[in-house]
């Protein structure tokens, strides 16, 4: 069980942490170097709509595999070391910025690109990319806690 727990825990955080990074490094910069506002806007609505769910999904995944294993197979907090500990902060700091930019950004941008109000779909979307980007970067760091924290003595 814990193997199959780890693998999708695993998994789950590829999903999100990769999907960011793919959108912020590779496809952000291409989207806005040939893209017009409405184009971009429009396509950055949608690529959203697709990956949210994912996102949503990988979050219930990782909560459920990291508590499952805190809880279930070392008996709790008190028996992990402390890069399990940084991992869960950070995870729940991540989730935390990931719901604000679901419920508050992504959401005025679906409204602004179904209205054509293309300057408030600017702005909507420059919050969601600064969000993204601090996202992407705690992702990778806790990536690195939790592949090289047992080693570490973190």
């Amino acid at each position: 069980m814990m193997g199959f727990a780890m693998l999708l825990h695993v998994v789950a955080v590829v999903i999100w942490v990769g999907g960011m990074f793919f959108a912020y490094t590779i496809l952000r910069p291409v989207a806005a170097s040939q893209l017009e506002p409405p184009a971009r806007l429009t396509l950055w609505a949608g690529v959203f709509a697709g990956f949210f769910p994912w996102v949503w999904s990988a979050i219930v995944a990782i909560l459920a595999t990291g508590l499952w294993m805190i809880f279930g197979w070392y008996s709790g907090m008190a028996n992990v070391g402390l890069y399990v500990h940084a991992m869960l902060a950070l995870g729940i700091v991540m989730m935390l910025i990931f719901a604000h930019v679901y419920f508050a950004p992504f959401a005025r941008l679906k409204r602004a690109v179904a209205a054509q109000d293309w300057p408030a779909g600017s702005k909507s979307l420059a919050q969601i990319r600064m969000l993204v980007g601090i996202n992407t970067l705690i992702g990778l760091l806790t990536i690195a806690i939790g592949a090289g924290g047992r080693w570490f003595a973190l």
